[in-house]
């Protein structure tokens, strides 16, 4: 997986959107697959115009919680990009500095969000969302 550093630096090189959107495909192609068993409803992100599975693995951690992994596919090029740069952000990390991360932020630093459709906005958004909210319930007290 490409750091989430070297693609900010490696998107400041890019002027042009063309340029951008065909780095975005190219870090979608870095994803592992997902294995088939984990294309199912459960893993499904809702929001997304695409179709996008993320799977979670926690490991344990320390003071910031368990330590968040993430996996995942999705049937649109583009879309597979902007997981591989959501996992860039987020895989790896606990769970407390997962939900201390500004994603959408560092999405307008790039100026990615200014060129997706609303659409894929929506879903970026979605995922997330997701995305934290498996941060937090990893921080949840066991019941």
């Amino acid at each position: 997986m490409t750091p989430i550093d070297d693609i900010i630096e490696n998107f400041a090189l890019l002027d042009q959107w063309d340029d951008r959107y065909r780095y975005v495909i190219e870090l979608g192609k870095t994803l592992p697959p997902l294995p088939e068993a984990d294309h199912v409803e459960a893993n499904k992100v809702q929001g997304c115009s695409s179709q996008v599975w993320l799977v979670t693995v926690k490991e344990p951690g320390g003071a910031g919680g368990p330590v968040l992994r993430f996996q995942g596919d999705s049937d649109a090029h583009i879309v597979r990009g902007l997981v591989a740069i959501l996992f860039a952000l987020y895989s790896g990390r606990t769970a407390k500095d997962i939900l201390d991360i500004d994603a959408l932020t560092i999405f307008d630093r790039l100026g990615l969000r200014e060129n997706l459709t609303p659409q894929r906005s929506n879903g970026l958004r979605s995922m997330v969302e997701r995305i934290r909210s498996e941060a937090r319930a990893a921080l949840a007290p066991a019941v």
